[in-house]
């Protein structure tokens, strides 16, 4: 099995303070990747690590090598936009800009100027369907999609992040605002969108990362204590301080 990202050695600073410590992390190919631990642990700063949405940060610097398809990410001769246009993002909350569902999912590929050599309505339409949301919007895209609700929005915001043609999507917690039927949905689309895409998942609900990862690695204090199989790390973990933490005794 291919990896799709390599981490080696990574470390990472916000002004002397050092966030994440020497950190090596396979992210296999058309694969679920969760990440647990408490808050503050540096799932969220690795996250963005991945597409370096940490660079916006002044103080905040990077060592180490995070290797896509075999190229670190952080050489100096690296597009950062062609970077997030590969290795895309979903938030924590859904957020929608204030515009029709259509433009919403249409935003990045005008960006990038794929509405020349691709047909917009096709992109919008592969996308919604893509994101399991086409049914219950394809009457009504001219209409606003905060419109939505909250599960559609946060299906919109993945179809918007797919429209660009990734090959990676980070996934900031991103079911903590839903309910849950909505957050089912998201995991169920989850499945369907890793026979496409590398899926890195950021979530606090260790339920979640049980039922939705094929791999799953445990952050504490900026390490990378374990980092197996979902199940293996479930139902077997190699570290005490991760069976204290998955069992609720620690964390």
């Amino acid at each position: 099995m291919e990896n799709k990202i390599e981490v080696r050695n990574f470390n990472f600073y916000y002004g002397d303070f050092q966030a994440l410590i020497d950190l090596n992390v396979p992210i296999r190919a058309n694969q679920i990747t969760a990440l647990i631990g408490p808050s503050g642990c540096g799932k969220s700063t690795f996250l963005r690590g991945l597409n370096r949405m940490n660079d916006t940060i002044r103080s905040a610097r990077a060592e180490g090598e995070v290797l896509l398809d075999g190229k670190n990410i952080y050489d100096p001769d690296v597009d950062v936009v062609d970077l997030r246009q590969r290795v895309g993002m979903v938030f924590q909350r859904p957020n929608p800009f204030p515009q029709s569902i259509y433009n919403n999912v249409a935003f990045g590929p005008r960006v990038l100027g794929m509405n020349k050599t691709n047909d917009l309505d096709q992109i919008v339409t592969e996308s919604l369907q893509g994101a399991a949301l086409w049914d219950e919007v394809k009457d009504r895209l001219d209409q606003p999609a905060l419109e939505l609700n909250p599960g559609q929005q946060q299906r919109m915001c993945i179809a918007r992040t797919i429209a660009v043609r990734p090959e990676v999507i980070l996934m900031d917690e991103p079911c903590s605002a839903l309910d849950p039927v909505a957050t089912l949905h998201v995991e169920d689309l989850m499945r369907r969108l890793s026979e496409k895409y590398t899926i890195v998942i950021v979530t606090h609900n260790m339920q979640q990362a049980a039922r939705a990862s094929d791999w799953t690695g445990f952050f504490w204090l900026g390490r990378l204590v374990e980092f197996n199989e979902t199940t293996e790390l479930f139902t077997n973990p190699h570290e005490s301080l991760t069976e204290s933490y998955i069992t609720g005794r620690q964390g």
